[in-house]
C-alpha cells in the first residue's frame, strides 16, 4: 500500500510546472523590400514568421489585426523603419515586449532576409539572417529565420526584457522623482469593460488612485465637496488572448484624458499591457492593473508641473 507521502509526491510530479517564466509577447512587423521582384515579400514573410513564432514555447505573437487596431494601418505600413528609439512607444501601444522587423532583398545570386529583434523595454537590438539561392521560397527563409529569432529571444531574454522591480522599489523611485511641495487634489474615474461586460471594481482606476495617494495626492470623487485640481477620466477594457498550454493570456488597454480644471488644459495618454495567468479573470485584471501602474508613474510628475 502506498503511503500518503508517496501519493503526494506522485501527484506533485504529475502537475505541470506553472511557476515557469511567463511567455514573452512578440509583435512581428512587415519587412521592408525595395526589389521589384520581391514587391509583396515583406508582408508575406512577416505573416509566415508570425505563424511560426506563435508555435514556439515561451512566445506569444500579436496578430496583425491587433497591431492595426493599436497603431493604425499607416504606421503599420512604415513598420520596416521601426527603430530602437521608437520601440518603447510601440510597446506602450501594443503591449509587446519584443518587436521583430527587418528587410528582405536579393544580393547577387542570393535572397536574404535580415531580421532586427528590438526590445521595447531596454532598446537592445539583435540581428539574425536567413539566406537562400535566388529562387529560395519565402517559406524556407521564414522557417530558418523563425528558428534563429526564437533562439535569440530565449537565450538573450534577460537583456531584451527589463528586470521586474518590486512594487516597493518602484514606488520609492517614483516618490524620489517628484518635486517637493503641495500635492493637488485628483478625481479618478475610469469605467472598465471586460469582454463586453462592465466590471464592478475597475482595476486600472484602483491602481492609479492607489499610487497617487501613496505619493501624497488627495483623491476626491463626484460626491466630494472639494473641487479637484485635476480630473483623470477615460476608459479601460480587456479581452481574452490566445492560450499557451494551461496559461491564459489577456490583453488590456487604458486610455486617459487628464484635465486641469483651472485652465482646461488636457493631457492625453494610453497604455496597453498583456498578462498571463492560469485564470482568465486574473490575467485580465493583472493586465489592467499593470497598464494603470505604468500610466500613473508617467503622469504623477506631470501633475506637479
Amino acid at each position: 500500500m502506498k503511503t500518503i507521502s508517496s501519493l503526494l509526491l506522485a501527484a506533485l510530479l504529475a502537475v505541470p510546472a506553472f511557476a515557469a517564466a511567463p511567455p514573452l509577447t512578440v509583435a512581428v512587423f512587415n519587412f521592408e523590400t525595395t526589389d521589384t521582384e520581391l514587391r509583396d515579400a515583406g508582408p508575406k514573410l512577416a505573416t509566415l514568421l508570425n505563424a511560426l513564432l506563435s508555435a514556439e514555447d515561451g512566445l506569444i505573437t500579436l496578430e496583425r489585426a491587433e497591431l492595426e487596431k493599436a497603431l493604425g494601418e499607416q504606421e503599420l505600413g512604415l513598420s520596416g523603419t521601426v527603430k530602437a528609439e521608437t520601440a518603447a512607444k510601440v510597446g506602450q501601444l501594443t503591449g509587446a515586449k519584443i518587436l521583430v522587423t527587418g528587410r528582405v532583398f536579393k544580393a547577387g545570386n542570393e535572397t536574404l532576409a535580415v531580421a532586427k529583434i528590438i526590445s521595447a523595454e531596454t532598446s537592445r537590438v539583435y540581428g539574425e539572417i536567413a539566406r537562400g539561392n535566388a529562387n529560395a521560397s519565402l517559406a524556407d527563409l521564414a522557417s530558418e529565420l523563425s528558428g534563429k529569432i526564437a533562439r535569440t529571444v530565449t537565450t538573450k531574454g534577460d537583456t531584451l526584457v527589463a528586470k521586474v522591480r518590486p512594487r516597493e522599489e518602484r514606488m520609492e523611485a517614483l516618490k524620489k522623482s517628484l518635486k517637493a511641495g503641495k500635492r493637488p487634489t485628483v478625481l479618478v474615474k475610469i469605467p472598465e469593460v471586460h469582454f463586453g461586460t462592465p466590471t464592478v471594481d475597475p482595476a486600472a482606476e484602483t491602481e492609479i488612485g492607489l499610487i497617487l495617494r501613496e505619493c501624497g495626492f488627495t483623491l476626491v470623487d463626484a460626491q466630494s465637496k472639494t473641487k479637484p485640481d485635476f480630473e483623470i477620466l477615460g476608459e479601460a477594457f480587456s479581452e481574452r488572448g490566445p492560450r499557451k498550454g494551461n496559461l491564459q493570456t489577456c490583453k488590456a488597454r487604458v486610455e486617459l484624458k487628464i484635465r486641469d480644471t483651472a485652465t482646461g488644459t488636457l493631457i492625453v495618454d494610453r497604455q496597453t499591457s498583456v498578462a498571463v495567468d492560469l485564470s482568465e479573470q486574473i490575467a485580465a485584471k493583472t493586465a489592467l492593473q499593470t497598464a494603470g501602474a505604468e500610466l500613473a508613474e508617467r503622469l504623477a510628475p506631470k501633475l506637479l508641473k
